[in-house]
């Protein structure tokens, strides 16, 4: 048998262990978020002003060390949580709203999440999250990255090694720079987000594969992975409260190559990726398609003294699709630049730019997006006042610009332009 068959055979019960083993120690989780904890340090020493995806360059060998970096004190309970509520006004009420929200201004606990996140050996470490959907009213296995690394030399330079095996590929990228990890981080549930298409690569199988993958990262600068993934079954699917998906991924491989230089007051990453995949639609048809997805990506920061930090983003991703013999296929491409700017990791702006367009032209939508965001816990040397002292807390505000939606422009996609007020906090 496989390795990869009897990960796809396991994957629901191993899973689903630790998916109740986070539920049901979530009680425990009385302190700041677990990787501060774990390490001693402010979230704002590995996070973009204290909060968020966004990565410092301490974050990123962070996540390369297989999340195991401590202060060399015991007992650290390697759990978190976090919860997020917004309201949502789109410019028209939306005539056909999905269930659970209505039509218009809808104030929502958009999910509540409680992780597995730390160090759980020297060598291994977890990032494991199970979430609760206010919106569909359902608890599920979310983003999962277990990991395997170690630190050694080769040929006179420092090297990391390591295995990652997680449930969406881009997930275990040490960069965050990825589309699972793309500005602007919190969106709307009642909103139109980036429109109804995305690439395969860009969470068409989320949460429903299973993969490993093996990565180096050398010099301090050079960073390649390579991997491969499996359908979870619908069976396995469905008891991590997924719903059971019929599709089925046949013979793929995940590859990540970066460059990235930390100069200390900036840094400065480059990166390439792909996933070419065989994917059946439906268990009950054998055809199946290919897709070739390819992508570059790049990223700057100025970090300076950490009173004025700034960081500027981009991604484009080339999805090439073919059905049965058929050598032409379609496309579709993603393209997406962002910017972001904090102020003594407290006070927050941001502004991105994405465009999906493709074969279809119902494919296409781009606009605009702007943020405004206020951070006042998690952050050096400012702890949140009691009886939040557990607690980290971003406090947003977005605007959605769309100049073409799902196809669609004029005034049908501006009605969908959007107001998002979000509250985020984590513990």
């Amino acid at each position: 048998m496989s390795l990869f068959k009897k990960i796809n055979t396991r994957s629901g019960m191993l899973l689903k262990t630790a998916a109740l083993t986070t539920l049901l120690a979530a009680s425990q989780a009385q302190a700041v978020p677990s990787f501060a904890r774990q390490t001693g340090m402010d979230c704002a020493g590995c996070h973009i002003g204290g909060f968020g995806p966004q990565l410092t360059p301490a974050g990123i060998r962070f996540k390369l060390g297989g999340y195991t970096d401590s202060d060399g004190q015991e007992g650290k309970v390697p759990l978190s949580g976090m919860v997020v509520a917004s309201w949502t006004n789109t410019k028209a009420d939306n005539p056909a709203p999905e269930s659970g929200l209505k039509a218009n201004n809808n104030l929502k606990l958009d999910e509540a999440s409680i992780f597995l996140a730390g160090r759980l050996t020297e060598h291994m470490g977890a990032f494991v999250q199970a979430t609760y959907d206010g919106i569909g009213k359902k608890t599920a296995l979310d983003q999962t990255d277990l990991r395997y690394a170690r630190t050694l030399e080769l040929g006179g330079q420092d090297a990391i090694v390591g295995l990652s095996v997680n449930n969406n590929p881009g997930v275990q990228d040490p960069f965050n720079t990825m589309p699972v990890w793309s500005f602007p981080y919190a969106s709307s549930p009642a909103g139109s987000g980036t429109g109804g298409t995305a690439t395969l690569i860009n969470g068409g199988l989320e949460g429903r594969v299973l993969g490993a993958s093996a990565y180096g990262f050398f010099d301090n600068a050079y960073y390649a992975e390579l991997g491969s993934y499996r359908s979870m079954s619908p069976a396995a699917q469905k008891h991590l409260g997924l719903g059971a998906d019929q599709q089925k991924l046949g013979g793929n491989a995940y590859w990540r190559l970066g460059w990235f230089q930390d100069q200390k007051s900036q840094a400065f990453q480059l990166g390439l990726f792909g996933w070419n995949a065989n994917l059946q639609a439906d268990l009950a048809d054998p055809a199946s398609s290919k897709y070739r997805d390819l992508g570059i990506d790049g990223s700057y920061q100025f970090l300076g003294t950490r009173e004025h930090v700034a960081t500027l983003n981009g991604s484009y991703v080339n999805e090439h699709k073919t059905d049965g013999t058929s050598s032409d296929g379609s496309r579709l491409h993603e393209a997406r630049l962002n910017a972001t700017y904090h102020y003594n990791q407290t006070w927050g702006g941001g502004a991105g730019l994405f465009s999906t367009q493709g074969s279809d032209p119902a494919a296409k939508t781009n606009g605009y997006l702007f943020q405004a965001d206020w951070t006042p816990w998690g952050k050096e040397n400012a702890s949140a006042p009691a009886p939040f002292s557990a607690a980290n807390l971003r406090l947003g505000a977005q605007y959605w610009v769309y100049n073409k939606l799902n196809g669609d422009s004029g005034s049908t996609a501006k009605d969908r332009n959007t107001l998002f007020l979000f509250a985020w906090t984590s513990f």
